[in-house]
């Protein structure tokens, strides 16, 4: 499996009544196939994996691998703040087909440094699914040190970092010490660019929700060192890239999404819909990447 390009952090589309609208999910799937989205997270942060119920998260799980259907690699989003609850998610999500897994840093417990080895490795010993660190302490309050994640690329089954601190100086001091090992993605998209400049595999992407051929194409020429052809897309979403997150996310990529025509603008509580007064923004922003 190829961990590259973009990959998009999948929304999970609801209908109005706030249940999982699968049929939205079938179109949002084969939109992103055929827009060239070189990989698919399924039930991540964005995909509001907070507010699902356990068997929500692997009916997700199971009908984006099934209607991917080998298309293209599918990651399933199941870490958790609880060791035990990671093994289990990560093991259902092996045996329901997934090709990676997506493990956030346990959250509010604040686990130490040994604390985040010990969890990371003792899933990756119970579960043989590739599996990719994904750290973000803007959410999770810990925060996955480089050291740490360099004595976790030596698991075999390890292969990636999400890195989603947008700390450029920080990103090259990982990819100096494990990206030889591992898979280093961006988890940021205004920085994206600037870290795949840097040597970053690709963009775990909300932007990509919105835009994904540009994305799919900015990742591609990055990749490919064409970095004037990917500079000139990314101008083009950069209004996505900031506006995007002018609320938590996933507010604001839900309404986008729900504008394209892919499920309604519902979010489950304690999240809410875009306020009124963003809307505007965020309508500029996707026009401004011609998506509208």
């Amino acid at each position: 499996m190829k961990l590259a390009g973009s990959i998009v952090a999948l929304i999970t589309p609801m209908d109005n009544s706030g249940a999982i609208d699968f049929v939205a999910l079938g179109k949002l799937v084969e939109h992103h196939i055929s827009s060239g989205t070189h990989a698919i997270v399924s039930v991540g942060t964005t995909g509001e994996s907070s507010t699902l119920s356990p068997n929500e998260h692997l009916e997700v799980i199971d009908a984006t691998v099934k209607l991917v259907a080998g298309r293209v690699p599918v990651i399933a989003g199941t870490g958790a703040n609880s060791t035990h609850e990671a093994i289990y998610l990560t093991r259902q999500a092996d045996e329901l087909g997934a090709d990676a897994a997506l493990l956030v840093v346990p959250y509010y417990n604040k686990p130490t440094q040994e604390g985040l080895y010990q969890h990371f490795k003792l899933i990756a010993e119970s579960v043989p699914l590739p599996q990719i660190l994904y750290n973000v302490p803007g959410r999770t309050v810990a925060d996955l040190h480089n050291d740490t994640v360099a004595r976790l690329a030596e698991i075999d089954n390890i292969v990636g970092c999400k890195d989603a601190t947008g700390d450029l100086r920080r990103g090259k001091e990982l990819l100096d010490l494990v990206g030889d090992k591992i898979s280093i993605l961006s988890g940021d998209d205004p920085t994206a660019l600037e870290y795949m400049q840097l040597g970053a595999k690709g963009d775990i992407s909300v932007t990509a929700n919105v835009a994904p051929k540009a994305m799919a194409d900015m990742c591609a020429a990055a990749l490919e060192g064409d970095f004037e052809t990917a500079e000139r897309i990314d101008k083009t979403l950069r209004g996505l890239h900031n506006d995007l997150f002018v609320e938590s996310n996933p507010i604001p990529v839900k309404y986008a999404v729900a504008k394209l025509g892919f499920g309604a603008n519902f979010l489950r509580l304690p999240l809410t819909a875009v306020s009124e007064e963003q809307r505007p923004r965020i309508d500029d922003a996707m026009a401004r990447a011609g998506v509208l």
